[in-house]
């Protein structure tokens, strides 16, 4: 694999009941051999094939590589470099949302995928041939769709734009949960600090448990318990029973006093310490027909030149350039400058309007 230009690689996986993912079947093509590797076999040493995929000398490709990702930033303590994902590409190629590999492997192979081993138990052992076939498609398939993707960006000029959206792929923050900020995935309905400090301390007491043991969070305490607990700060194991948000059958196995400490480490915050969440923020009345303009806008240059609206802007993007929001930064400079965000903000300070003719959209300068 060292000595090949690129390679493609896929990964099969499960975590159902874990949480962290079990690496179950590595599957990687060369442009002319493909290989399935076997992580569970006993003994094997994965570390020579760690060292290709940081081989900078071999470019990586994926298909919509973030769990891939997650899986080898934490198994080899890095990502893989270089990296090229199809999925962005498409994207980026006017291919549409998300395009999926399936659609890509009929758009640009004579191929027809066999999907009668799409749910398989990977971890189940032996696998048979025709499983470890259907595998090493989902890489020897991707290596035209590469081929030709790549091809179509060198001719577009468009190499960059990818290269910006892998840079945000292979953000470490991406794969790594801090405890102390898992509070912050929960969906609050309150500003109520000393709810937030207990809150805050209860959801880093589950995310640790849950790395520890390996179970998926939801199955240590569901979001819900969570919120009720935080709410009504038990101070006994028969406080706890009492909640509407645990199962009657609610299992101990240790947790109940992981539960109360937690509870008692946000109750004993002192009040300066505790967090705050900012009231949300109603957009300026009348703003609504600002962004309908920039969603035609938007709609426009994506057509116009031929990629996905997911990949270039959201609707809350939008609306932050309505309000002059900081949150549209990212719009602000790189390849969305260029094909949307300076039309969008001329558009919004009046230096241009929107025409219609015969059909099509157009942009007029206003003096």
């Amino acid at each position: 694999m060292s000595r090949a230009e690129f390679i493609t690689v896929d990964t099969e996986f499960m975590r159902d009941k874990t949480y962290w993912p079990i690496l179950c079947l590595v599957q990687v093509a060369s442009p002319d051999e493909a290989w399935a590797i076997d992580p569970m076999a006993p003994d094997l040493d994965l570390s020579p094939f760690y060292e290709v995929l940081k081989n900078e000398k071999v470019l990586k490709v994926f298909h919509s590589a973030r769990q891939d990702l997650e899986i080898f930033f934490h198994a080899m303590g890095g990502f893989p470099k270089p990296l090229f994902d199809t999925q962005v590409a498409a994207m980026v190629c006017g291919f549409g949302e998300s395009v999926g590999y399936e659609t890509l492997v009929h758009r640009f192979t004579d191929a027809k995928l066999d999907k009668s081993s799409r749910f398989t138990d990977w971890a189940r052992r032996p696998l048979t041939e025709r499983q470890i076939s259907y595998a090493l498609s989902d890489v020897t398939h991707m290596r035209p769709i590469y081929l030709e993707l790549a091809k179509q960006l060198d001719q577009s000029g468009r190499r960059e734009w990818v290269d910006e959206e892998i840079a945000t792929l292979t953000e470490p923050s991406t794969y790594i949960t801090i405890p102390e900020e898992a509070w912050l995935r929960l969906k609050v309905r309150t500003t109520n600090r000393r709810y937030l400090g207990v809150l805050k301390y209860l959801a880093a007491w589950r995310q640790r448990e849950a790395e520890a043991r390996d179970i998926p969070r939801n199955r240590i305490l569901r979001d819900e318990a969570l919120l009720e607990i935080a709410a009504h700060p038990p101070k006994s194991r028969d406080d706890l029973k009492k909640m509407r948000s645990l199962s009657r059958g609610f299992p101990d196995n240790g947790l109940t006093k992981g539960i109360l400490d937690a509870v008692q480490e946000g109750l004993d915050l002192p009040e300066k310490d505790l967090p705050k969440v900012e009231k949300p923020k109603h957009p300026p009345a009348g703003i609504g027909p600002v962004v309908e303009l920039l969603k035609v806008l938007l709609k426009m240059k994506c057509s116009e030149n031929g990629v996905a609206q997911k990949l270039l802007a959201s609707s809350s993007d939008l609306e932050a350039i309505a309000t002059k929001s900081a949150e549209a930064d990212h719009l602000l400079h790189g390849w969305r400058w260029e094909i949307f965000g300076q039309h969008a903000v001329a558009l919004r300070d009046g230096k241009i309007a929107l025409s219609a003719h015969e059909g099509k959209i157009s942009l007029v300068p206003l003096d």
